[in-house]
């Protein structure tokens, strides 16, 4: 015989949670027996208790706003399998629709995949804020006042005093205001904009109705950062660290922007806090390994990586940092199988296959590093890096057409991409078009004013073209930048020999030799006997 049944099991996320309390405590008031996960459940007993509750109760209420689905495409979901077992064991499925919630939303629609597409066609209630009660009414009317013929598990009795545990603790909770719901509403929407002003609105007017509403103060801190606006991002994520003090996330995230503030000090502390309360926090074990390294602690930084490789062992991040840091310490070898690593777990790592090549290089494999750059280049069109880095390459491979194509792709890509001028100015000189080579230097300095390498390059094109005041500025200019650059006092020195200067040219002439050049280049006697040839001129 059919009968009514009044216990219900209501799944949602945490993010929905006064809404699922709101519903609970209806629906608990009018005598039914309702069950959620409201105080977390320990992992260890977490699969059992939900799926007794599921089979041993009737009715199977499940919570959906726009966001509700989005994380039901990763592997192990849990709203997804609790929808699905509710699906499998035939209970009387009721889904509440809030917030404009609809299937018909193609951003929506796209998780419907699989058995969650049976979810679509059973009969739903939107809940709206301002009529909640009116909601409920009907809910408890029409939707779980029906014959069910539905066969009930019998729910263990260790289930059961963890069922009562969660029970006292939600119906023990405050009562939820209808304030409350609109802020959720007005948070939901901010969930949902696709504009990042108006994502900040909704926040801000959820927390004017919620002040504790620590998740909004945090969604609003990453909307505030991805603006630019660093110290509005760490007032809210300290406001949500405030109202929820083991919210790792916020701890994370406050140290992003504290980095990025060159607060490494501070961002260490927070990265250190999110690993005392989640000790299995890799991405914290990962941005810790990068404020360490900031700090040149790179013994504390490969540490870090390790760890966040052991915990996670996919982390293609964690592995593409250590061998940065492996690359530093000359580890290259090291650093070579790290970014291979990386690219094992993620093929299309463009970061990885530049910086691969970059080692390559250094190691004197040229072929290697090629192959590496030409890859990512294919796997990302516009890696400004990655075509410089190849036309370095090409440079050096007497490759000049192919170098100054790739300088000149860099700089379509990014017109402001100071040091593809001055490589490219370098590879003109070296072709012979001092006349080109003169304009990048000239661009490379308009880009970058203390950079003493393009005004000592444009110097030499000078010279090459016969234009020895010219030069002479330009290496004077070098030398303010950068008074040890022995090479610099040599070409200025030359210049001034050829303008019969022979003071100023025995000057820089000497200078070179104070500097160690002589020794260094292997001319210290070559350079002496110009030397005492000037005195004999003067």
């Amino acid at each position: 015989m059919q009968r009514i049944e009044k216990t219900i099991f209501i799944s949602y996320r945490r993010t929905n949670t006064p809404w699922a309390l709101a519903i609970y405590k209806d629906l608990t008031m009018h005598g039914f027996d309702v069950f959620f996960d409201y105080d977390s459940i320990k992992s260890g007993d977490f699969e059992q208790i939900i799926t007794q509750n599921i089979k041993g109760r009737a009715h199977f209420l499940v919570i959906l706003t726009p966001s509700a689905l989005e994380r039901c495409a990763q592997p192990g979901d849990w709203l997804r399998r609790e929808i699905e077992y509710a699906i499998e064991t035939k209970r009387n499925i009721v889904p509440l629709f809030l917030e404009g919630f609809s299937f018909g939303t193609p951003s929506i629609e796209k998780y419907l995949t699989g058995q969650l597409a049976t979810l679509k066609k059973y009969n739903g209630l939107s809940v709206p804020a301002e009529y909640f009660d009116a909601a409920m009414s009907k809910l408890r009317k029409e939707r779980l006042n029906v014959a069910l013929d539905t066969i009930l598990h019998p729910i263990s009795t260790a289930v059961k005093r963890k069922v009562l545990q969660q029970q006292t603790a939600a119906s023990n909770a405050p009562e939820i205001e209808e304030t409350t719901l609109t802020a959720q509403e007005w948070f939901e929407r901010g969930l949902n904009s696709e504009d990042s002003d108006d994502e900040i609105y909704c926040y801000t007017q959820a927390i004017r109705l919620r002040p504790d509403y620590s998740q909004a103060y945090y969604n609003r801190g990453i909307e505030r950062k991805a603006q630019g606006d660093l110290a509005g991002a760490l007032r809210d994520y300290t406001e949500a660290i405030r109202i929820k003090p083991s919210d790792t996330d916020s701890y994370i995230n406050r140290g992003v922007a504290r980095y990025e503030q060159g607060d490494v000090i501070g961002a260490i502390a927070d990265y250190s806090e999110a690993i005392r309360i989640k000790p299995d926090e890799a991405v914290a074990y990962n941005n810790r390994g990068n404020a360490r390294d900031m700090q040149g602690d790179s013994a504390g930084a490969l540490a870090d990586y390790t760890e966040a490789i052991r915990l996670k062992g996919d982390y293609s991040l964690a592995y593409f940092n250590r061998a940065i840091v492996l690359g530093k310490r000359g580890d290259k070898a090291g650093a070579i199988a790290d970014y291979t690593k990386a690219i094992e777990i993620n093929p299309d790592y463009a970061a990885a296959y530049n910086n691969r090549g970059i080692t390559r290089k250094n190691q004197g494999d040229f072929s290697g590093a090629i192959a590496d750059y030409n890859e990512a280049i294919r796997l990302n069109p516009n890696y400004e890096s990655a075509y410089n880095n190849r036309g370095i390459i090409r440079k050096e491979q007497g490759d000049l057409a192919g170098a100054i194509a790739d300088y000149t792709e860099v700089l379509r890509i990014d017109p402001n991409y100071q040091i593809a001028y001055n490589n490219r100015g370098n590879a003109l000189k070296q072709k012979g078009d001092y006349a080109a080579a003169i304009k990048d230097y000239t661009a490379s300095i308009r880009l970058e004013p203390n950079n003493s390498e393009s005004y000592y390059n444009r110097g030499l094109a000078h010279r090459k073209q016969g234009n020895l005041i010219e030069a002479i500025t330009d290496y004077t200019e070098a030398i303010r930048l950068k008074s040890d650059d022995a090479d610099t006092f040599y070409n200025r020195g030359f210049a001034y020999k050829k303008l019969e200067k022979y003071m100023q040219a025995i000057g820089d002439y000497q200078k070179y030799l104070d500097l160690g050049g002589g020794i260094r280049d292997g001319d210290q006697e070559e350079v002496e006997e110009i030397i005492r040839d000037l005195k004999k001129k003067i």
